[in-house]
């Protein structure tokens, strides 16, 4: 049965915590999945958040906080002691989610979470995932993996296998290293179970001789998600540059890290800075939505300058199509930039040179622009208006969509070129830049057919 949230459901909820009748809010969710007892606590106040979060069980506290909002999850670690993030959370973590958990704790406090674990060998491994960078595949990895010496027996490889998977929810793949650990390649369960004649047979008689996709610690996690996309992997693991097998990357990670650019990207797009959501605070929204209005207020008095200057007051009925021009303008730099950032997005897509890509834009332009102006001249002809205008608005709209569409291929590829998120041509940036442009198009030749016409 699907849990459904409803304003009921939170308003008898909140006040059972009002009233603090325990084992009446557990009998609320009791048969609640971890993400839907997150997305609860996400809709209560803060200090009704802390009192839920402390009912549940260890246990469920660590499925339950990775789900979280992170301003949420900010508020409930500050109500926790570091022996309770130690014994309750942490303990219950894969290595990867409990680097990811600590990073956002004060140093104090992660000195004393580290020092509060029991097991020796998930704080070592913890601190080392700490030390690689933000961003980077030794960073998103666990150190939880099932791997074999290549000369052990299958008797001794099944022990230590055991001992392995204790720490794991999911056996994906068995890996074989060498004496240094270095990875060799990979073992099915099969393989291990089926095609071994005896316990007493080597691991190195039934591996897969092969080459194992890696990445190096260093890789970006946008290159992850992209191997792992496009080679429908499960896991992937992560080596040093001698090939030394350090830990793994699951999907569930990587789901993550593509959400989170699909987010970022999405914000982008939309003239927002940073990342934040609706329930921060109005100083924050409005940091982050602030310099892309005042660049679009900018662009917007060059645009009535450039009015000026051309002095509209000549042939005021020009105005008519001033809005036609810069939508459209905006429009089909939005439509290329988008396609060309969602070929970048995927780099062994994006297999086109730069003149081919404009080319092309170049050729669609054509298209659109032929058919688009067409529309607007035939409809000139079927109205009153003066056939000046409507050859002028026609020649312009033509003229901007192909310019138009080699600014939305050109800037997302030159963007990228320099290291910058290219999903910010999808934004305000291009479009801005297309209104201004648009705007002296036309009006460049209003001027001309007029003259033509005088």
């Amino acid at each position: 049965m699907q849990f459904t949230i409803t304003k009921e459901l939170l308003y008898n909820l909140r006040e059972r915590i009002a009233e603090g009748k325990d084992s009446a809010i557990l009998q609320v969710i009791a048969d609640a999945h971890p993400a839907d007892i997150a997305e609860l606590i996400n809709e209560l106040r803060d200090n009704e958040a802390v009192y839920l979060f402390r009912l549940l069980g260890s246990e469920i506290r660590a499925e339950v906080l990775p789900e979280l909002d992170e301003d949420v999850q900010d508020n409930l670690l500050e109500s926790l002691t570091s022996r309770e993030i130690a014994e309750d959370l942490i303990e219950n973590f894969e290595s990867d989610d409990a680097a990811d958990l600590l990073s956002g704790l004060s140093e104090q406090k992660q000195e004393e979470v580290i020092s509060l674990l029991e097991d020796e060998e998930q704080a070592s491994d913890i601190i080392d995932l700490m030390t690689y960078e933000e961003g980077t595949a030794g960073a998103l990895m666990g150190k939880e993996i099932v791997a074999v010496n290549q000369n052990w027996s299958v008797a001794q490889a099944i022990r230590e296998m055991r001992k392995q998977a204790e720490d794991l929810d999911n056996v994906y793949t068995i890996y074989v290293v060498d004496d240094k650990d270095v990875l060799l390649g990979t073992l099915s369960m099969k393989s291990l179970i089926f095609a071994s004649t005896s316990m007493r047979t080597l691991i190195r008689d039934l591996f897969k001789k092969e080459s194992v996709r890696t990445v190096d610690v260093h890789t970006p996690t946008e290159e992850v998600s992209n191997i792992m996309e496009k080679y429908n992997l499960v896991a992937l693991p992560v080596v040093n540059e001698s090939r030394t097998l350090l830990g793994r990357i699951t999907i569930d990670d990587v789901v993550d890290v593509m959400k989170e650019e699909a987010d970022k990207d999405y914000q982008l797009a939309s003239g927002i800075s940073e990342d934040v959501e609706s329930s921060d605070n109005v100083w924050t929204l409005t940091r982050a939505r602030l310099p892309w209005i005042l660049i679009g207020m900018g662009g917007g008095l060059l645009s009535a300058q450039i009015i000026g200057v051309f002095d509209i007051t000549e042939h005021p009925e020009m105005a008519l199509f001033m809005p036609l021009i810069a939508a459209t303008g905006g429009n089909v730099g939005v439509q290329s930039a988008a396609l060309v950032v969602k070929a970048l997005a995927n780099q062994s897509a994006f297999d086109e040179s730069l003149p081919r890509k404009l080319a092309k834009e170049f050729s669609v332009g054509l298209l659109n622009g032929t058919i688009c102006s067409s529309i607007i001249l035939l409809v000139s002809f079927l109205s009153p208006m003066h056939l000046s205008l409507g050859i002028t608005a026609s020649v312009a709209l033509f003229s901007v969509i192909l310019f138009a569409g080699f600014m939305g291929t050109w800037i997302p590829i030159t963007l990228d070129r320099f290291g910058i998120d290219p999903a910010l041509a999808t934004g305000p940036f291009i479009t801005t830049t297309n209104d201004i442009v648009g705007l002296i198009i036309y009006f460049s030749v209003g001027h001309w057919v007029m003259q033509s016409f005088v």
